[in-house]
């Protein structure tokens, strides 16, 4: 089994960041207060500028041994030896990364329904993202999204760690985590603070009770 811990998963998004805010900064902060697992996505830049803030970031993971994650790129991930990737339901598939990434390597696949998630475990994937739970704005290429019930499904139908995804914020997080899955990620409800400590402290702290 694989060494990592899927609790407080953080997705990056630039675009949220405060007026001023240093990107890497803010990861460090997140990663230094709790955040589990680091997430890189990127949709609009070029591979040259994705695979330079890729080597910064990993390294910054290293610091505090969080496993590094990329979204979608496995061309990405293997230049900068990054722990693993996270693809959709429209990128190669699990079967065909795992080949490309080799047995010790993390592949993350989102999933929207039991029928999904189930696949992804048997093609070997590590884990899975389900959801959108809520809706979100930060995703517009995920579906409607699958709430509460349709969460806690599909964790009971898979035997490896499932993450919630999707519009997940302190107020909702303790309803969700309730449905017994293993983490919660985030997006703006870290990146988009006024204090990235006191913000992934907080999650951290409904995690831990």
């Amino acid at each position: 089994m694989k060494d990592f811990d899927v609790s407080l998963y953080l997705v990056t998004d630039r675009k949220l960041l405060k007026v001023g805010r240093d990107f890497y900064d803010t990861i460090e902060e997140s990663l230094k207060n709790g955040v589990t697992m680091l997430q890189l996505r990127e949709k609009d830049i070029s591979s040259k500028e994705f695979y330079e803030i890729a080597v910064r970031l990993k390294d910054i993971a290293a610091k505090y041994n969080v496993p590094f994650i990329i979204n979608d790129r496995i061309d990405i991930a293997l230049s900068v030896d990054a722990d693993g990737v996270h693809l959709g339901q429209e990128d190669l598939p699990c079967s065909i990364a795992r080949k490309i990434m080799g047995d010790k390597k993390i592949i993350g696949i989102s999933a929207g329904s039991v029928d999904e998630a189930v696949k992804a475990e048997k093609d070997g994937a590590d884990y899975i993202g389900a959801g959108a739970v809520f809706y979100t704005g930060t995703k517009k290429d995920i579906g409607e999204a699958i709430g509460l019930l349709n969460l806690k499904k599909i964790k009971e139908a898979v035997n490896i760690p499932v993450v919630a995804i999707g519009g997940i914020k302190y107020s909702n997080a303790t309803d969700v985590l309730e449905t017994g899955v293993d983490g919660i990620s985030v997006v703006s409800e870290i990146m988009a603070s006024d204090d990235i400590g006191f913000a992934t402290r907080r999650l951290r702290d409904i995690i831990s009770k």
